[in-house]
């Protein structure tokens, strides 16, 4: 099994978290959207798996490169 980070590309914060740990997801299928300067940025699963970890909440602030979630596949 491998483990895959999710990071986010920019700056900004987490606006809604679409999936739970645990759940599976589907490669592109949308695990949680961050809003920056108003504008909604859908955060996609890079492979299938399983969520393992989410490591942010709503409203949280995160930087570019910074791990949002992991994904066991």
């Amino acid at each position: 099994m491998a483990t895959t980070e999710v990071t986010s590309e920019i700056i900004g914060s987490v606006w809604k978290i679409v999936k739970s740990q645990g759940d599976s997801v589907a490669e592109g299928e949308e695990i949680m959207i961050l809003e920056s300067m108003k504008m909604e940025i859908p955060v996609e699963a890079p492979v299938a798996g399983t969520l393992m970890e989410i490591k942010v909440a709503p409203e949280d602030s995160v930087e570019e490169d910074q791990v949002l979630c992991l994904i066991e596949s």
